[in-house]
């Protein structure tokens, strides 16, 4: 018998615009190869041999192995379990085992680690399948196998894909290719152009895909090769029913199932009737593409294969609510969105978990659609309240979760060999990042980036790795409940008072909607479309960002579509809004008040707070009201900053050339990459010093702090005193940076008092890692409120680093602002904050207001694009 190398598998289906979520494509076909290592390949598995051999450990195993195999094989989600129990069996003797002809038995080791990975990505628990199949690649380049490694690439490709990371996909299955055309290895070439063209699909580059598909076929086609010839017909059919054309698309899922139904393994059978019943869907015969996935819905009940079944409950719910039966579909979607709950949960690495959850938005999207169409029909029965849990459930659930942590210092109890490796490993990574600004700042070719590029992606990798390992064995974590979105119940409860009116927002395809909530009732709204939304957002954001706008008709046209519906229950309540896409971008203060005969800003009677989510507002009093003591002192402000060799504040300091501190000021130049990609100029910020200077005169000497000039460093804002001060005020540049989005951060000083070159970039994963006692955060800097925009997160940026840090509420900015303006409209607010004792987001609106009054400063420009976000109390 022959120990064999697996390819994963994995089928996944498409967002939206690509038909949403109704068709599979069958990512890579479940092929086997013989191990590329001579002595596996010379190691006959005689179990009759091996005992003669008084070998009874390896025998064992061997046993072990070959049992878990034929589990596998079964297909059925029982045996798979079962398989997996075995292959562990076998793994842990394989380990105890010596070696046989002086090799060890690695490569048996390797083949087992494979399969149990196999077995987790079939079961949806991608995490652990991601984990088994990196301590099988870590053998295989071990041992120089090149042909398992190239196996190995691909199937860590495949689960990448899964979870929506599709460039991460990309770079796994480009290394596969390379390695399987450098020994020739035609049906791992095949297998790696088939996964190539999915994630190409998936990039709506669908000419891109065919061409991959294509090849991948005929490939197949000359080897002869049963399995990956219908999983290469089955993707080319996807192409054609994205192209539209649904008789070619039929043809192909034909051939396929027919392949299928004919080969030994028959798991791709499900697949292509997935695929056929959504042919049948489009064509609008029902009844047909309703026999189809009830063909294949009990297929993958049977194999265990979640991710198929939530797929095709969901096919089979969109079918039952266009025709009419609603209360049918609510149970399908019901089953959907708990195997989705169920599978976001086994992954333990936050940004996966993020990616991952980004994937199925379209699912919550459906569920909120359909709960609200039922509340059309039943308006009594609190269909609109379960589709505002949904929207919560939607929304924001990472940064839920990051609260929770917060505190919860998940290091204690960890083991000290996992600490020292996380360490290290940030170490490595701050020496990468240093040679590559390096490299990039001198002569260089386009291969030495790309190999130090590689370099730096593997040990990202194996930092996030260590970060899930930490997570998996912290007792601190584990002991940790996953906190739950809340319902319109305990949002009323625990988050709503007398004055206060919630605004949660959710854009659909066909349809979005708007909950008004208060502590007492719950009114919902039906809006356009989310590409007429963003249409209109477009057109506002470049009106309001034009300096000498005071009005325009796109505002009017906004605050129609979003504001008017619920114009009659504003009064003058404060108005807490949990945003969604496009809408993120708007400053809710610069909307026109509804009614209103000439434009009066929304600010005028209402405070405005905008929340990521009205979950996020119950944990952020929650972690806040744990706080043993308050921060004794009240404000350190860091402002005017020097960025330049060439501020005067540098006369007379002895200036080092950056070529004679190697190490000095690499990171500056990181900035200086960063802000170009950001189109930031770093000029001195004049203004903020006067800003700064009039803030800290409202403050009695012994319970403030200022950090100006060479001091408003990275230095002073990552020391542990910041956690003294309960305000905390920068007033200088800030970075967005969609290309890098971990450049994001605040820029503070480049050079000490000797004129030498520093790191003076805050990033946020120092924001992170600061430890905060603060009430408040201001982000006096341009386009600190946005981030990079994630589906189903909202826009992930440095609001909930500093909220992750200790702050539950920031001030921060939606784009690049007026220096002088800003300056004006800090001095009113911190004044109505610290000697007229307002809450900030009362002192902010005030604030806001009277610079609009002020003839100069009247255009939404000058003061709409600060907003508070967070807590209000």
């Amino acid at each position: 018998m022959t120990h064999v190398k697996i390819y994963d598998s994995t089928q996944r289906q498409f967002p939206p615009l690509l038909r949403g979520r109704t068709i599979i494509l069958f990512t890579s076909i479940l092929l086997f190869s013989e191990s590329n290592v001579a002595a596996a390949r010379q190691y006959s598995v005689n179990i009759a041999q091996m005992t003669q051999a008084n070998d009874a450990t390896r025998a064992a195993a061997e046993t072990a192995y070959q049992e878990g195999k034929q589990l596998y094989q079964q297909g059925t989600a029982e045996s798979l379990v079962k398989a997996i129990a075995k292959f562990e069996q076998a793994l842990q003797l394989y380990r105890q085992g010596n070696t046989l002809n002086g090799q060890k038995l690695r490569s048996l080791e390797a083949d087992t680690l494979s399969y149990i990975a196999k077995i987790y990505s079939e079961l949806g628990e991608k995490q652990k399948a991601l984990s088994y199949y990196n301590q099988g690649l870590s053998l295989y380049r071990q041992m120089g196998d090149k042909k398992s490694e190239g196996v190995s690439l691909n199937n860590i490709g495949s689960v990448y894909y899964f979870l929506g990371e599709n460039q991460k996909a990309l770079s796994y299955y480009n290394q596969s290719l390379l390695l399987h055309r450098l020994i020739g290895n035609k049906s791992g070439i095949a297998t790696t152009l088939n996964n190539v063209g999915k994630v190409y699909l998936e990039l709506q580059e669908n000419q891109k895909a065919l061409s991959y598909f294509s090849q991948s076929l005929s490939l197949h086609q000359q080897a002869g090769d049963k399995r990956g010839i219908p999983t290469a017909l089955n993707n080319i059919g996807i192409v054609y029913l994205n192209l539209g054309e649904n008789q070619k698309a039929l043809s192909y899922f034909s051939q396929s199932l027919s392949l299928y139904q004919q080969a030994t393994d028959k798991r791709g059978i499900p697949t292509a009737l997935n695929n056929i019943g959504k042919v049948y869907s489009n064509l609008g015969e029902h009844q047909k593409a309703l026999d189809y996935y009830n063909q294949c819905l009990p297929l993958y009940i049977q194999m265990g294969s979640k991710t198929g079944e939530a797929r095709t409950l969901y096919n089979i719910a969109s079918i039952q609510r266009d025709s009419g039966d609603f209360k049918a579909s609510l149970t399908q979607m019901e089953r959907v969105i708990k195997i989705v709950e169920d599978l976001r949960t086994k992954i333990d690495s936050q940004e996966l978990r993020t990616s991952y959850f980004a994937t199925v938005q379209d699912y919550y999207e459906f569920y909120i659609d359909l709960l609200m169409q039922l509340h059309k029909q039943h308006p009594s029965q609190g269909y609109n309240a379960l589709a505002l849990q949904t929207s919560e459930r939607a929304r924001a659930r990472s940064l839920l979760e990051l609260l929770t942590e917060a505190n919860a210092d998940i290091h204690q109890g960890v083991e000290p060999k996992l600490l020292s490796q996380e360490h290290n490993l940030q170490q490595q990574l701050d020496t990468l990042e240093k040679r590559r600004i390096q490299l990039l700042n001198v002569n260089h070719t386009e291969a030495e980036v790309q190999a130090l590029e590689k370099e730096i992606e593997a040990v990202l990798e194996q930092y996030q790795q260590v970060q899930v390992q930490i997570r998996a064995t912290s007792p601190r974590y584990a002991a940790l409940t996953q906190p739950q979105p809340l319902s319109l119940t305990q949002i009323q409860q625990q988050v709503l008072d007398d004055n206060t009116l919630l605004l949660e927002y959710s854009l659909g395809e066909k349809r979005s909607y708007l909950w008004a909530v208060t502590n007492k009732s719950i009114t919902s709204y039906e809006l356009p479309k989310r590409a007429d939304i963003e249409a209109t957002v477009q057109k506002f954001r470049q009106e309001i960002t034009t300096p000498y706008l005071r009005n325009s008709p796109s505002i009017d046209t906004l605050s129609q579509i979003i504001l008017a519906p619920v114009a009659q229950q504003l009064g003058k309540k404060r108005l807490a809004i949990a945003s969604d896409g496009a809408l993120q971008y708007v400053p809710f203060s610069a909307l026109a008040t509804p009614g209103s005969s000439s434009y009066e800003p929304l600010l005028l009677n209402h405070e405005i707070i905008t929340l990521p989510s009205a979950s996020t507002v119950a944990i952020l009093r929650r972690e806040h009201k744990e706080r043993k003591s308050a921060a004794p002192k009240t404000l350190v402000v860091l402002a005017d900053p020097i960025f330049s060799s060439d501020d005067e504040r540098l006369e007379g300091k002895v200036k080092v050339s950056p070529s004679s501190v190697p190490e000095s000021n690499l990171d500056s130049q990181a900035l200086t990459r960063s802000a170009q990609d950001s189109d930031v100029n770093f000029q001195r910020l004049r203004f903020t010093r006067q800003e700064a200077e009039q803030i800290l005169s409202l403050v009695p000497v012994s319970d403030r702090k200022q950090a100006f000039d060479f001091t408003a460093s990275r230095t002073t804002a990552s020391s542990e005193n910041l956690s003294q001060y309960r305000i905390i005020h920068f007033a200088t540049h800030g970075i967005l940076n969609s290309k890098h989005p971990e450049l994001s951060g605040v820029v503070l000083s480049l050079f000490d008092n000797q004129g030498r070159p520093q790191n003076g970039f805050l990033r946020l994963h120092d924001i992170f890692n600061l430890n905060l006692q603060a009430e408040l955060v201001v982000l006096s800097a341009c386009k600190t409120g946005l981030g990079e925009e994630v589906k189903g997160e909202g826009l992930v940026g440095l609001t909930r680093g500093f909220m992750y840090a200790g702050s539950p509420r920031v001030v921060v900015s939606l784009w690049s602002v007026d220096d002088q303006a800003t300056s004006e409209l800090m001095k009113v607010f911190y004044k109505k904050m610290l000697q007229e004792k307002l809450k900030p987001a009362a002192a902010l609106r005030i604030a806001q207001i009277e610079i609009w009054r002020t003839q100069k400063y009247a255009a939404p420009y000058y003061w709409a694009a600060f907003t508070l976000q967070g807590e209000w109390k």
